[in-house]
């Protein structure tokens, strides 16, 4: 098989809020060789823009090149390798200390606990899914991605519920969030196209599971928002590593075969704003696919789940999440609102966040 190397160059205004003068940075993304462990392999290297500290909006400006006709394409034989997020790189991924960092060794056990938890779930399903998909790819395809844009739904049914408390309003989270989702109907889409859904029996275990999972995330996202964007983060990891393998054992194939013409609609249509908004760890308009075959499709699909890995680790830090066009602006057309970029006080963390603070605070004297 063919290897290529995609490279993508940013040229961004510097963060700091005290200058305008533009700085021309590059930013180059190696791919690295997966490996078949799911929640043991090295995470994926991003510094996400949703991890930028509160600042006013008006000095961003980021310009971006757009994948040209002779430049070369993602390798496959050499991917991005996935982690899932570990406490100790909660910090790492913001950049600076932040609120959600744990603060006393009692907190920390707690977020041990929520992620070996996840981790076993995430095992659990994957050892069904080998044993009643181990060789039809494409209904394990459909089942995986009716699976996977449940979370989002139930992510934006729990933030729908405190703003109708007015408990927390974060227009972002629920901009991401749906953006996330619109991304998943069309990998099920294309899954569908592809005849994945042929068969009583995958629709009927995809959709009865989604059911209970949906539920389970909405019960999880009230207890712990970590913990829910935590086990998303393994199932999209999961979801990357199969299309990875997929992609490497059928590649030549692929590249005979047409590409399902939902897929074409999707990522070359007119309107890509929701195709930028879920992916935070990169400027808008700096990724714009080319679906020339089938191999292109799944290569994409690949991708997408990389970007909600780094999506779902991101908001794992509290008050991380931001969205790509919410902090792109002309810097000759100023916001004078300067809190546009800090987070509201006031909103949930979750049930667990609240008694694993009033446990470790200490009284006052």
């Amino acid at each position: 098989m063919a290897a290529a190397t995609l490279s993508s160059t940013v040229s961004a205004i510097p963060t700091s809020c005290s200058s305008s003068s533009l700085k021309a940075r590059t930013l180059k993304t190696s791919a690295f060789s997966s490996s078949s462990s799911l929640c043991s392999l090295n995470r994926f290297p991003c510094n996400p823009i949703s991890a930028r500290p509160s600042c006013s909006r008006n000095l961003y400006r980021v310009h971006a090149t757009i994948l040209q006709d002779e430049e070369e394409k993602v390798v496959v034989e050499e991917s991005f390798e996935f982690k899932a997020t570990t406490s100790d790189e909660v910090k790492a991924s913001s950049g600076e200390a932040s609120e959600s960092e744990p603060s006393s060794d009692f907190e920390k056990w707690v977020i041990k606990g929520e992620q070996s938890i996840n981790v076993f779930l995430t095992d659990t399903v994957i050892k069904v899914l080998d044993t009643l998909y181990h060789d039809r790819d494409y209904a394990r395809f459909f089942v995986l991605e009716t699976i996977a844009r449940v979370p989002y739904f139930a992510f934006m049914s729990v933030l729908h519920l405190y703003e109708t408390f007015g408990w927390w309003r974060r227009r972002d989270y629920l901009k991401v969030h749906f953006a996330e989702s619109w991304n998943e109907m069309h990998h099920l889409l294309i899954m569908e196209e592809l005849g994945g859904n042929a068969w009583w029996f995958d629709r009927f275990l995809a959709q009865h599971i989604a059911v209970v999972y949906y539920f389970m995330t909405v019960f999880m996202y009230l207890i712990s928002p970590r913990m829910a964007y935590h086990f998303s983060e393994c199932v999209e990891g999961h979801a990357f590593s199969t299309y990875d393998k997929f992609i490497k054992a059928e590649g030549e194939n692929l590249k005979k075969l047409p590409a399902p013409e939902v897929a074409v609609k999707y990522y070359t249509g007119g309107d890509l704003y929701l195709f930028d908004e879920f992916q935070t760890s990169r400027p808008p308009n700096s990724r714009r696919p080319k679906i020339e075959n089938l191999f292109d499709v799944f290569l994409n699909v690949r991708d997408d789940e990389a970007e909600h890995c780094k999506t779902m680790k991101a908001c794992q830090t509290h008050g991380n999440l931001f969205s790509p066009h919410s902090i792109v602006e002309d810097p000759l057309d100023p916001v004078e609102d300067e809190s546009i970029c800090v987070s509201p006080q006031t909103d949930s963390e979750g049930i667990v966040d609240c008694i694993t603070k009033s446990v470790a605070t200490k009284p006052a004297e």
